[in-house]
């Protein structure tokens, strides 16, 4: 009889199981996820991709015209400080070549002064004279400092972007298209020419007549002129 009791006793309530249904609000849930809500975070994912790469995209073109701006801006400034200095230089060649007078002058009095001369010249007059070269010397030593050089020319090859011809003179032992004398002396300042030196050219030697008619060699015919 004491053992059908302890059957029919209803259990203590911590002694029944609980079934999902009843588990407490703190139970993890273990309901799937929806394949809405996938879909939805994988589009998500995308758009946030592809903004991404747009980004990337404006930041390199964004770069590039920098770039493009700081390199047009380089060459504007050196374009504009190239002016600045041929502009210079072509105001200070209109005084320089006018300064050659002066030079020439002075290369004119002391190329009087032989030794002979030289030798007559009272003592009291060769301070005068040596003051000529001096002031010379000193207004060719601020030329060279200013860029200003003499062309050397005497022996050289014949060249039209350098030298003038004024004469051509055959039967020396200069070889023929060669300066064998200065006339003028020439100047560059920079690379650029101011004055052309003007100079007597050696001629070729004549050439025999082969035939009725023939001339021979026209002058000037032996400069070259391809320099």
């Amino acid at each position: 009889m004491g053992r059908c009791d302890a059957m029919n006793r209803p259990k203590n309530q911590d002694d029944v199981p609980q079934t999902a249904n009843d588990a407490g609000p703190d139970a993890p849930s273990e309901a799937p996820l929806d394949i809405f809500d996938i879909a939805a975070a994988s589009a998500e994912i995308s758009r946030e991709a592809a903004q991404i790469a747009g980004l990337h995209e404006q930041i390199a073109e964004l770069k590039d015209r920098y770039l493009r701006a700081v390199a047009e801006s380089e060459n504007v400034r050196r374009r504009a400080e190239r002016e600045k200095a041929d502009a210079a230089q072509f105001a200070f060649s209109r005084f320089a070549r006018d300064l050659l007078n002066v030079v020439d002058n002075f290369a004119r009095a002391t190329d009087a002064l032989k030794p002979d001369v030289r030798a007559s010249i009272p003592a009291a007059a060769l301070p005068v004279v040596e003051g000529i070269e001096a002031t010379q010397r000193e207004l060719l030593a601020i030329l060279e400092r200013n860029g200003i050089r003499m062309i050397d020319a005497k022996g050289q090859r014949f060249n039209p972007n350098l030298h003038q011809a004024i004469a051509e003179v055959p039967g020396t032992d200069v070889a023929p298209g060669h300066v064998i004398d200065v006339v003028q002396n020439g100047y560059m300042i920079g690379e650029r020419l101011l004055r052309a030196a003007m100079v007597a050219v050696a001629a070729q030697a004549p050439v025999a007549k082969t035939g009725a008619g023939s001339n021979g060699p026209q002058p000037g015919s032996s400069f070259d002129t391809s320099a």
